[in-house]
């Protein structure tokens, strides 16, 4: 592949040993940063959460917005960020009681043309935030909606889904997921349950709520879509973690609004870890119906038909476990879509290396599998790098450089795979510090046809889980985009989890 800006990058013997050492077949040249690329650093701050994209600012070009913050109940200024896409200059600011560490869904709820974002976390954090101006719209108050039976059941809120106007106020109201008390001993059955929740797209009222049907906790973002008639939307969630097992279920809107998910359809269970990773919806048996594809914790990778909700497929990873999603794209050369999936390999607290795997959609077989740096939860992004007609991955991958038995020294990148010829390409320079759970966007953020990439990462080289400092680059090439891409960022180029066929 040829840029009209690159440079040939030194690789010392040291790093590219380790880099054979991961498996990596690395070519050694690599772009450098084009006019219009940037990197933003925030000093005090970590990040969990993935970019998302709108003109803020009306300018043409698309600015990011990000979730931060510092550690648990500690509050933040800087908890929600927006920087202007063209040159990376802060635009606004939020502040929060706890970490942000959710991605945003975007709506124009103040009808003044330009996208404002939701965007939850910690401590029951759920925050609307007028796009242009960075003042928040609304701060949902759980004081406001508690009594004696459950004011102390209001946690985290996860990735939140716009839904069609509910209280009839004009503008579009949201679903989203809470739960997960972090106070709770690791394997303490007795926990409080998680919900669903409804809330006021213009205000942030609490419109419904209704309990997980087993009682369990939930981490899982939704996954929702709209039935063909009416007004009802289908719901995928999941409940248990990391030492609690739960259930896979598909429910409605309508059963949330009555506050009641009793008759939800259990899809499977576990015994021993739950279901965090929010799933993916799309068609593999060709039979014009969305299937729903999902990482279970205990590392099983599981299809279930769209229509009858059998289970077509499963993909056991040994030794493994996942805290993320899928990236879905068209991986092999059939027109069935197909999937990616990174591993932590280990059981919880004790993860350490990366594992993943392309899953044949049509089949369910493994078509190539691999154990690129340590453990994270990012989810890769999706496009057709050469223009072969079949996809690439673009992922982040962490590693270490050890310089004697005491020091070790963090770093993280961006790569390629070309599942063709299953060669890993370095993208752009190594990076100091780590990337947990970032995941980046790529697309075109000032309409020239070319690809961008926002990534986002920490800079402290020696630990890991830090929040004293992050970066965020835009990385702008001449690579031209040759057709549409549809898994570009976190839950897909939409955000909701759905694969949107050209």
């Amino acid at each position: 592949m040829v840029f009209s800006c690159y440079r040939t990058i030194k690789t010392d013997f040291f790093y590219l040993s380790f880099l054979l050492i991961l498996g990596f077949s690395v070519s050694a040249t690599s772009f450098t940063l084009c006019q219009g690329s940037w990197t933003a650093k925030m000093g005090t701050v970590g990040s969990f959460s993935s970019p998302r994209v709108a003109d803020l600012n009306q300018d043409k070009v698309l600015d990011i917005i990000l979730g931060a913050g510092r550690e648990e109940f500690q509050a933040c200024d800087s908890a929600v960020i927006a920087l202007d896409g063209k040159t990376g200059a802060l635009l606004w600011k939020v502040e929060a009681k706890d970490q942000i560490f959710g991605s945003a869904a975007l709506k124009d709820i103040n009808a003044d043309g330009v996208l404002d974002p939701v965007i939850g976390g910690r401590s029951a954090e759920l925050i609307a935030i007028d796009g242009a101006k960075g003042e928040v719209l609304w701060r949902f108050n759980p004081k406001v909606h508690a009594d004696k039976d459950n004011q102390e059941h209001w946690f985290n809120f996860y990735n939140p889904q716009f839904i069609n106007d509910q209280n009839k106020d004009g503008v579009d109201d949201i679903l989203i997921s809470n739960g997960g008390d972090v106070m709770a001993e690791p394997y303490d059955p007795d926990r409080p349950p998680g919900y669903l929740v409804v809330v006021s797209g213009k205000d942030g009222q609490l419109l419904a709520r209704a309990p997980m049907p087993d009682g369990k906790e939930t981490y899982m973002s939704i996954t929702i879509s709209p039935r063909k008639k009416g007004r009802d939307y289908d719901i995928v969630f999941g409940t248990g973690g990391e030492t609690i097992g739960g259930n896979l279920y598909v429910g409605r809107l309508s059963a949330v609004m009555k506050g009641d998910l009793t008759a939800a359809k259990i899809l499977e269970s576990s015994k021993d870890k739950g279901y965090i990773g929010p799933a993916g919806k799309v068609d593999i048996t060709g039979d014009g119906i969305d299937d729903i594809v999902v990482n279970a914790v205990n590392g099983r990778l599981v299809a279930f038909d769209g229509k009858q909700y059998k289970k077509l497929w499963e993909v056991v990873r040994p030794n493994s476990e996942s805290y993320s999603s899928m990236a879905i794209g068209y991986f092999t050369p059939d027109a069935t879509p197909d999937f990616f999936v990174s591993y932590a390999q280990g059981v919880w607290p004790k993860l350490d290396w990366s594992a993943q795997i392309m899953v044949n959609g049509k089949t369910g077989q493994v078509e190539f599998s691999d154990s690129l740096g340590f453990y994270q939860n990012t989810t890769p992004v999706v496009l057709d790098w050469n223009n072969d007609g079949q996809d690439e991955i673009l992922m982040s991958v962490n590693f270490q450089e050890i310089k004697n038995v005491f020091q070790k020294f963090f770093y993280n990148m961006l790569v390629i795979i070309d599942f063709k010829t299953e060669d890993v390409l370095q993208i752009g320079d190594k990076f100091e510090g780590n990337n947990l759970s970032s995941t980046p966007w790529i697309g075109d953020l000032d309409a020239d046809n070319n690809l961008d990439i926002i990534y986002c990462h920490g800079t402290n080289n020696r630990h890991t889980y830090t929040f004293d400092g992050i970066k965020i680059h835009r990385i702008k090439t001449t690579l031209p985009l040759y057709k549409k891409i549809i898994w570009g960022a976190y839950q897909g180029s939409y955000y909701d989890g759905i694969f949107h066929k050209e």
